[in-house]
């Protein structure tokens, strides 16, 4: 699918918004500002940012203990969001879901979730609303390669199929289910796995957002034609620990390094858009900037906003109708 230059512009925008946010959120963890567990997304940008890009106001997406990235991507608000994870009560949940559970419904974001392989069940109910209602939505499950193992989704592709829900599994596979090699715990192939199901599934290179973006697109069509559920398998990397604060012992000497060099989908998706003067260098490099300035207006503005008054502690317990 070809893609116009403002499109393109916006690509590397979102892409560049969610490195930056992670590296920020990286060094504030750091120094200590930043409450709770936190799981950062840098090195897949290409996945959240190429599939999301395919979705509209219509479609819904649920994420992992890993989402950042993806409510980047689905266009939730980055001050927002960075209100947060700093606990603060401006905070997309109010400052009471942090790192691991923002969400917000409006932008079609179900929610990070804590519970590994607890996205599927959840996208497969707004698959079938979405089928039911006839609105040609689709929704979305990123799950990483440990989920992938979890009986829930194995159970979500039988119902997804079963009913033909205009459901997409995308399976993050960087490598690691917290510190386990994802090619020791995980037996055959997730592309034999989906065509168990009878569910259409492809493998891509997780730096490669146009591979993705297609992918996603063809899916996309499938699922609101009425074609059913598909799968997409990214292979990609995980710059930092599974948390902030994981030693990655398990991690040979100088592979993250090698990664950063040799595998970011940022710099690659750099080098195809001005070899094939699509984009300017100039162009990237102002967004660049416009992003860090961005970045480092929602920091000042988290850490000045108020905590959460005590007496909310006791609301957003119980869902009213």
């Amino acid at each position: 699918m070809q893609l116009n230059r403002e499109q393109l512009l916006a690509a590397w925008r979102m892409m560049g918004t969610i490195r930056a946010f992670e590296d920020r959120v990286h060094a504030e963890f750091a120094a200590g500002g930043i409450p709770g567990f936190v799981h950062l997304y840098a090195g897949e940008e290409a996945s959240a940012v190429g599939v999301c890009m395919n979705l509209d106001h219509r479609d819904k997406i649920a994420s992992t203990h890993r989402g950042h990235g993806h409510c980047i991507a689905k266009g939730c608000d980055v001050p927002g969001m960075m209100a947060e994870i700093f606990g603060r009560a401006s905070g997309l949940c109010g400052g009471k879901g942090g790192s691991m559970h923002i969400a917000d419904l409006e932008k079609g974001m179900m929610g990070a979730n804590g519970i590994v392989g607890g996205g599927p069940p959840l996208i497969c109910g707004a698959a079938l609303t979405a089928k039911t209602l006839k609105t040609g939505g689709v929704a979305v499950a990123f799950i990483g390669d440990g989920a992938s193992n979890q009986g829930t989704t194995m159970e979500s592709y039988n119902l997804a199929k079963a009913w033909m829900l205009p459901a997409i599994f995308v399976i993050e596979d960087n490598g690691y289910a917290e510190s386990t090699a994802s090619n020791w715990s995980v037996s055959g192939s997730q592309i034999k796995r989906a065509e168990g199901f009878g569910i259409p599934a492809v493998q891509v290179d997780g730096i490669d957002f146009f591979a993705i973006h297609d992918a996603a697109a063809e899916a996309v069509e499938r699922a609101r034609g009425g074609g059913g559920p598909s799968l997409i398998h990214v292979k990609l990397n995980r710059y930092h620990g599974h948390f902030e604060g994981d030693a990655q012992t398990y991690r040979a000497p100088g592979e993250i390094e090698r990664l950063r060099r040799e595998r970011d989908p940022l710099a690659h998706f750099r080098r195809r858009v001005t070899e094939a003067g699509l984009l300017e260098a100039s162009q990237l490099d102002a967004i660049e900037a416009e992003v860090a300035t961005a970045i480092e207006t929602a920091v000042a503005a988290a850490k000045s906003a108020p905590m959460p008054p005590p007496p909310n502690l006791l609301t957003d317990v119980y869902v009213s109708y």
